[in-house]
């Protein structure tokens, strides 16, 4: 009999460590084209970070999910609902990674797209009728919604991580021009007002960039002057990487390879 008990007990113990493995933390990245464009695989020539990333991890111990899609801004990856679909999956030990605001700059109700936000981190909004969604709709700032993701993640024991916007292929003179007076200031803000971390992606790539050379960086872009190729995507993923590791206490670091 206590044979038995012990091989039944040893059972229990493979099945809980079974359980143990497939509920290993997830890494879920959210974003607009930047960070993945088209279906991930680049078949227009165009590549997002979050598609390369992962393979910077150990992805035994970590799953990595790159949930970024083309043309969202940081309110229409809420109202469409793919945000809510991640809350619900969401699990204590968790880690988000998020970066929007390239498409923030919008109209808030254009009849193409209407995926604007208010200028800014403040508590401003307006009430607005959404010819997309064909229903009114209170538009906030973009501090507003960045911080409703954090908050949100927080509340399941997630940990937030916000990155500031990859540099489009502008310039000023022989410098890439750089979001320290928008888009990126804004980011850095809300990471410092909720608590989450913060990677400064403008300009950990815009310093490579300016070393590089405008006539080197204009490669690494496809089609346009934003979205990048397999190896601008690349870069963009390992900068991702090296301002992680510089983040001190950020327990995503004990899973990179």
């Amino acid at each position: 009999m206590k044979t038995l008990k012990y091989l039944s007990l040893a059972a229990m113990c493979l099945i809980m460590s079974a359980f143990v493995q497939l509920k290993k933390p997830v890494l879920y990245i959210i974003g607009d084209s930047t960070v993945k464009n088209g279906d991930g695989k680049g078949t227009t020539g165009q590549w997002g970070w979050g598609t390369m990333v992962g393979s910077y991890f150990d992805t035994a111990k970590i799953d990595v999910q790159n949930h970024a899609i083309g043309g969202r801004s940081s309110r229409t990856f809420l109202t469409e609902g793919r945000w809510e679909r991640i809350l619900a999956d969401l699990k204590p030990g968790d880690y988000v990674i998020m970066q929007f605001g390239h498409n923030d700059a919008g109209p808030l109700d254009d009849t193409s797209r209407a995926r604007g936000t208010i200028r800014g981190t403040g508590e401003e909004s307006k009430e607005i009728y959404n010819p997309i969604r064909k229903q009114q709709e209170v538009v906030h700032t973009y501090g507003w919604y960045m911080r409703k993701y954090v908050a949100e993640a927080k509340a399941k024991g997630a940990i937030a991580i916000i990155c500031s916007p990859v540099p489009r292929d502008n310039w000023n003179g022989e410098k890439a021009k750089r979001g320290n007076a928008d888009y990126g200031l804004w980011a850095h803000e809300t990471a410092d007002t909720t608590g989450a971390f913060f990677i400064d992606l403008n300009n950990i790539i815009a310093d490579k960039y300016d070393a590089m050379g405008k006539e080197k960086v204009a490669p690494l872009f496809k089609g346009d002057h934003t979205h990048t190729g397999k190896e601008g995507a690349e870069l963009n993923a390992a900068a991702v990487i090296e301002g992680l590791k510089k983040i001190p206490g950020c327990t995503l670091n004990s899973y990179l390879r």
